[in-house]
């Protein structure tokens, strides 16, 4: 039986924000509960470019835990979310961390995942997808790598603010419509490839729901933010519950 966790949206703003500490609070229950898998799914940081020195002074400490946890055998999995960007050129080639950029799936426990940050679930929303394409051009990427870090941090952390306010106050004008969003999205993708349990983040908003698609039953999870609440998905053997990381620590 292995135990897997998954959070999403943690969106950690510098090593002083309280979200930080909690996270490696987290990762340190994590080992001490023997997770075998990790899933980091996408906006852990509310900014993180490629393998800029910037961000891994920044976060050295996040990097260190994550470090000794692949250490003790856990797997470390992480999407790419709208908010870090580039990761394999340091989380895969100098970590070793398995890194993904689109929905992937996922055998636990006997049951079918599929996971994804979440930023394609509207496949009408051009405007974002063509920006989703561009930034992981060769010229954009390149730029991303060797922009001075001062032009890399202010162009980020604009970027960053519009991206949240858009999902949040545009895009998502209220928790129902993004719950629609999430169910929508899950049953277009469960009749390209089906599966039992979709786990994604993205819209800000918790969402635990089960349907019935063609006789099967589906369920959908979407993590929310810690902007808001810190909430995580443990999948533990027949378990599959999201808690809140403050009842998951204290039990």
């Amino acid at each position: 039986m292995s135990l897997a966790l998954f959070v999403s949206d943690i969106h950690i703003s510098s090593p002083s924000d309280p979200k930080c500490a909690l996270f490696l609070r987290v990762l340190e229950q994590a080992r001490a509960r023997g997770v075998n898998d990790l899933f980091l799914v996408g906006d852990i940081f509310d900014l993180w470019i490629s393998d800029r020195r910037y961000f891994t002074e920044q976060y050295s400490l996040v990097i260190k835990k994550l470090r000794d946890l692949q250490a003790s055998g856990m797997r470390i999995h992480y999407f790419e979310g709208n908010h870090d960007l580039d990761l394999a050129h340091f989380w895969r080639r100098q970590l070793g961390v398995e890194v993904y950029t689109q929905a992937t799936f996922f055998n636990l426990n006997g049951v079918k995942f599929r996971v994804e940050h979440g930023d394609q679930m509207d496949p009408s929303d051009r405007g974002y997808r063509f920006l989703r394409w561009l930034l992981r051009t060769p010229l954009l990427v390149f730029m991303q790598r060797h922009l001075p870090n001062w032009a890399v941090r202010r162009i980020g952390e604009r970027a960053s603010r519009v991206s949240r306010e858009y999902t949040s106050n545009i895009k998502v004008s209220s928790d129902t419509r993004a719950r629609d969003m999430i169910r929508e999205h899950a049953l277009r993708a469960f009749r390209e490839e089906p599966f039992a349990v979709s786990v994604s983040g993205h819209l800000h908003v918790n969402e635990d729901a089960e349907y019935q698609v063609e006789g099967q039953r589906v369920r959908c999870i979407n993590l929310g933010t810690w902007l808001k609440e810190p909430f995580l998905l443990r999948v533990e053997g027949s378990l599959i519950a999201v808690e809140s990381v403050a009842s998951w620590r204290q039990d």
